[in-house]
């Protein structure tokens, strides 16, 4: 029978270093705002509905503090515990790490995307490495669970990683092109097998936020 693998991307909740405009790598991220705990809570209640009809055979998370405290909500929502993944971290941002972003930004003109294969900060990946690494991590997770839903709590940059993976896009694209994810938003591939054996990959959603619409009783 033809097997269907998908991949569905769960960007982390509103951080505190996202409101202070801080960069958010080890040091500079202390974790979700009280926002972003109720975003991780409305996003753990949806994908618990639908694995108790579609159950998801993997979990993984990134290990950065806002991540890991968005899979903690999800975890315990759908009883499935997380595997930590560290290459699936977001970029290294060396020097950067807890300075503030416009600064940053200011320094480098422009975002690391704007300047893809230079450091932003001493130390620091460039946007190119960084897309190395987390695709590499993507493609090792997606050969071990072929067939299978899986289900990965992550960066926005994490997003973005597979979308240039998965629609074959050139390292140059990020230069003309690029995606908006907000937090706690779903984005979801899947790549379904025909009866002639052909896989292709399909993008069902991205940047979804349903479950954060208040409701209307």
């Amino acid at each position: 029978m033809a097997s269907t693998t998908e991949l569905v991307i769960a960007r982390h909740g509103e951080a505190a270093c996202n409101v202070a405009g801080i960069v958010g790598g080890k040091r500079g991220c202390t974790g979700l705002t009280d926002l972003g705990r109720k975003q991780a809570e409305q996003l753990a209640a949806r994908l618990a509905a639908e694995h108790a009809h579609r159950p998801y055979a993997a979990f993984y998370a990134t290990p950065r503090l806002r991540v890991a405290q968005t899979a903690e909500i999800i975890s315990r929502a759908l009883r499935l515990s997380a595997t930590i993944d560290p290459n699936l971290r977001g970029p290294d941002h060396g020097g950067a790490d807890g300075q503030p972003w416009v600064d940053v930004k200011t320094s480098f003109q422009g975002p690391p995307q704007h300047n893809p294969d230079h450091q932003y900060a001493s130390g620091s990946e460039t946007w190119n490495e960084y897309l190395d690494r987390a695709n590499a991590a993507l493609q090792k997770i997606l050969a071990r669970h072929d067939g299978e839903r899986i289900l990965v709590a992550a960066h926005g940059e994490t997003v973005e990683a597979a979308h240039t993976l998965l629609l074959g896009l050139p390292r140059d694209a990020c230069l003309r092109l690029g995606f908006v994810t907000d937090h706690a938003s779903l984005a979801q591939w899947q790549r379904p097998t025909n009866r002639f054996g052909r896989t292709i990959w399909q993008l069902v959603t991205h940047n979804d936020t349903r479950h954060l619409r208040p409701r209307h009783d």
